[in-house]
């Protein structure tokens, strides 16, 4: 008879699992401790990475140091009134009405004159006693299309040449034109055509009032601001150039696109004879 408390021999019973320190068990499953030790590290990970976002939009949020104050960029000289000079008072006492605003910018006089004293204010001044402006360095003009009234500004400049003094006059016109200055100064004769001939103001009473660098049919005035930039087909083209077919004219609307030519009136002549006679414009290498 077995003894009380006591296994019977030969009986088995499950062995406890070896005490750990401070006499806990250990997890039967090593690798299970390794993955939580990895989530735990992931966490963390996330943990700092969301508190340097936080720092980092807390310094982006913060003010930093005032800036420089931008200096402000000096305005350059301007025109100013020119109405006491000696000069000017003096055509305002000969000429009543003729002179109508002068300035003065960077030692340059200025003078806009009545058109219809321009002959006899450029008269007076060519024979001025202390500046005698017997020369006509310059004559040109401006277009200007917002002013209805008196859309070109016809602009002569004048030297001393004893004085050495420049004078520059101004004087708006519209499509009725100006009286000629060449009575005054011959040399005004094809700088008062050119003006004809690329802005379209005319000069009464001109020796010889021609175009001067564009052919006489020519149709337009290439100076003038509202004049197309781009190559027109008009009658002059139409009376003078060869016809282009359609397959030429879309060869050379692409080339232009492409920025590939900018033809000038001969050589789009010579183009277009080379097309007419069935010639090679780049004969091929033999």
């Amino acid at each position: 008879m077995a003894q009380e408390g006591k296994p019977e021999s030969g009986s088995q019973t499950n062995a406890p699992s070896e005490p750990g320190e401070q006499g806990q068990a250990r997890p039967a499953n090593p690798s299970a401790l390794s993955a939580d030790a990895e989530k735990d590290a992931q966490v963390e990970a996330a943990k700092a990475r969301v508190a340097a976002a936080k720092v980092q939009a807390q310094q982006a949020a913060a003010p930093g140091p005032p800036k420089a104050p931008v200096k402000k960029k000096e305005e350059g000289p301007k025109p100013v009134d020119a109405t006491n000079h000696p000069l000017v008072k003096r055509l305002r006492k000969k000429f009543d009405g003729a002179v109508i605003e002068a300035s003065e910018f960077l030692g340059q006089l200025s003078i806009r004159i009545e058109p219809a004293h321009i002959v006899e204010v450029c008269d007076a001044l060519r024979g001025d006693p202390d500046t005698p402006f017997n020369y006509l360095s310059d004559l040109t003009c401006v277009h200007y299309p917002d002013r209805k009234d008196a859309p070109f500004e016809v602009v002569y400049n004048l030297y001393s040449i004893a004085a050495n003094e420049r004078l520059r006059l101004k004087s708006a016109v519209n499509g009725e034109g100006i009286e000629s200055v060449t009575s005054v100064w011959p040399s005004a004769d094809w700088p008062e055509r050119e003006v004809y001939d690329l802005f379209g103001v005319r000069f009464r009473n001109h020796p010889d009032l021609r175009r001067i660098l564009l052919p006489p049919d020519w149709e337009g005035h290439p100076l003038r601001k509202d004049y197309p930039l781009e190559f027109v087909e008009n009658t002059w083209t139409e009376n003078h150039l060869p016809e282009f077919t359609d397959v030429q004219k879309e060869q050379l609307e692409q080339r232009r696109a492409y920025g590939l030519e900018m033809l000038s009136v001969p050589q789009e002549r010579e183009v277009r004879s080379l097309f007419r006679s069935e010639k090679e414009v780049m004969p091929k290498d033999k």
